[in-house]
């Protein structure tokens, strides 16, 4: 059997791609496991700079839980000695990264699929890909991946979702800030690189400690945000990557970071 979840490294980028095309790459446990094995490895390795995530094949990113009765490991087993649904152990994982993580959407992005382009920070889509919570048609609501839908939808649009079932478009996905770019397909990887280029480039210290930051202060109330960013910044100066952005900006010259 085909490994499910394929981990390489493409110089300073590590790309996870869901290898399950025969069954629109849709997550079972140990989809769930490779793709959190592939993030911490990157997370443990500083030659990584970001990370992509995809599905195989030209058909869907992730058509969501595999809904298949016999299906290995179904996203909606209760296991009493483990309480905590796996899925929710990956969203967690994903959002203390600290690598930036981009959705190459490759084909349709549904149900939990949908929870996982949300729950990466950019993304890149295919002009032919389509999104959705069809849950209400098989009588359940995506209330596993509401968290990351809330932070990144729409609050009316993504009511209509959830309860129509009705998928959007590309386009559609654009509009409600779902994903940052839509390309023909044929222009997907051409995109993706001009995206990631210029990621690998920036501080991985500025970033590391800006996801920190973004996430903290979103959950915070704005006052407390005031305070948190008025302590933060001050710290995130005292590094040696911000050092060298201000040394190179005052040489108008190209800087070296080196993640410290």
């Amino acid at each position: 059997m085909p490994e499910q979840v394929l981990v390489e490294r493409r110089g300073a980028v590590l790309w996870i791609t869901i290898n399950r095309p025969e069954r629109r790459n849709a997550i079972n446990e140990a989809v769930i496991v490779g793709i959190g094995a592939g993030i911490r490895g990157a997370a443990g390795s500083s030659a990584v700079r970001a990370i992509v995530l995809t599905g195989a094949g030209d058909r869907a990113f992730c058509a969501g839980g595999d809904l298949n009765p016999t299906a290995d490991g179904a996203p909606f087993a209760v296991n009493p000695a483990q309480p905590r649904n796996y899925v929710v152990n990956l969203f967690k994982l994903m959002e203390e990264c600290d690598l930036p993580i981009v959705a190459r959407v490759n084909g349709h992005a549904m149900a939990g699929g949908l929870g996982l382009l949300c729950a990466c920070d950019l993304a890149v889509a295919s002009a032919d890909a389509t999104f959705g919570t069809p849950e209400s048609k098989i009588g359940l609501f995506p209330m596993m991946i509401m968290p990351h839908l809330m932070r990144v939808i729409p609050a009316r649009r993504l009511m209509e979702m959830c309860i129509t079932g009705e998928a959007l478009t590309a386009q559609e996905a654009l509009t409600a800030g779902l994903v940052n770019y839509v390309v023909p397909s044929s222009e997907l990887d051409s995109k993706l690189d001009w995206l990631l280029a210029r990621i690998v480039d920036r501080s991985p210290t500025g970033i590391r400690l800006g996801k920190i930051g973004f996430h903290a202060m979103r959950d915070m109330t704005i006052r407390a945000g005031w305070e948190y960013a008025q302590l933060m910044l001050p710290a995130m100066a005292q590094t040696e990557d911000a050092r060298e952005g201000m040394r190179a900006f005052a040489d108008k010259r190209a800087p070296k970071f080196e993640g410290k």
